[in-house]
């Protein structure tokens, strides 16, 4: 029996991965967590085989959580998940110790398949994940806009990020602006992880 821990922040797909696995003759969900605040004390005391762990803007860095489950239980796998892949998202969350990379918009029987390739002791990479190592995206953002957010990612106010560049006030707001529009991101935070997820920062 293989057992399973999911770590996913909607509680609406997290009991449907629980209910779809838990179907499974092989496998066992033995616990299910939002986010990652309790993940640690429940890898922990349940020391699973497979930690499945969805990435999302809300979580903090995820190479610092996979790396964080690696060293809290060396011998479960981690296979995390990710509604889209980069180039700088695959490197790092596997240099971080996951051993399987899945898309959110994967199929169940694909995710099943990945967690029983990881429970046998193999790696389980996804063909879209792969394929943004081999066809990254372009970043949309200009040099400055780019140079804006790496200093919204240090955590810089405003007034601090327009003397460090000697820009206007006004000019710094609408490059974080123009940032959250082309990201997608609903504020800063969520930004800087977009562009990182994405190998644009």
């Amino acid at each position: 029996m293989i057992h399973v821990v999911i770590a996913e922040d909607m509680g609406l797909l997290r009991g449907a991965l629980c209910a779809a696995l838990s179907r499974e003759e092989d496998m066992e969900v033995v616990a299910d967590v939002e986010g990652v605040g309790a993940l640690l004390t429940v890898v922990r005391r349940c020391r699973p085989q497979v930690v499945v762990l969805a990435l999302s803007p809300d979580l903090p860095d995820p190479v610092e959580v996979v790396a964080a489950v690696r060293a809290e239980a060396p011998t479960s796998a981690v296979l995390a998940m990710s509604p889209r892949w980069s180039p700088a998202l695959v490197e790092a969350v596997l240099a971080a110790g996951a051993r399987g990379l899945v898309g959110k918009d994967g199929s169940l029987e694909e995710l099943v398949r990945a967690i029983r390739t990881l429970a046998d002791g193999e790696r389980a990479i996804d063909p879209v994940a792969a394929a943004a190592v081999l066809w990254p995206t372009e970043s949309p953002l200009t040099p400055r806009e780019s140079d804006v957010l790496r200093m919204a990612a240090e955590g810089l106010p405003l007034k601090e990020i327009a003397v460090r560049l000697h820009l206007a006030h006004g000019t710094v707001r609408n490059h974080l602006s123009a940032i959250l529009r082309k990201t997608g991101a609903r504020n800063r935070l969520e930004a800087v992880w977009r562009a990182r997820r994405d190998g644009w920062l």
